[in-house]
């Protein structure tokens, strides 16, 4: 059983950065970890993914050069690396993790999910 376990939210101002974590257990070196986002009322939207073999990473266009996904094998954590925060950045950031080989940023491609840890951006 794979569990996920996210930490780093918090407030920030407009421009300012954070990284949030991703612990995993349990986890298959052949998996891929990714970040989600969700603002209440909408759907929970792709940010970022991280292939576990081979480091490849893909980014939704709204993040694209702002942020940074990243794994360390070592300590079986994939991080998130924020910056130039905008307030349209402020929702809960979910952590996943599955056997997925295409289609990214599809939710439904995931089996294991974090709690979820709050991003607020200040204008």
């Amino acid at each position: 059983q794979v569990q996920l376990v996210e930490s780093g939210g918090g407030l920030v101002q407009a421009g300012g950065s954070l990284r949030l974590s991703c612990a995993a257990s349990g986890r298959s070196s052949t998996y891929t970890s990714a970040w989600f986002r969700q603002v209440p009322g909408k759907e929970r939207e792709f940010v970022a993914a991280i292939r576990w073999l081979t480091g490849l990473s893909f980014y939704a266009d709204s993040v694209k050069g702002r942020f940074t996904i990243s794994r360390d094998n070592a300590q079986n954590t994939v991080y998130l690396q924020m910056n130039s925060l905008k307030p349209e950045d402020t929702a809960i950031y979910y952590c996943a993790t599955g056997r997925v080989s295409t289609a990214f940023d599809r939710v439904d491609k995931y089996d294991y999910w974090g709690q979820g840890t709050q991003v607020t951006v200040s204008s």
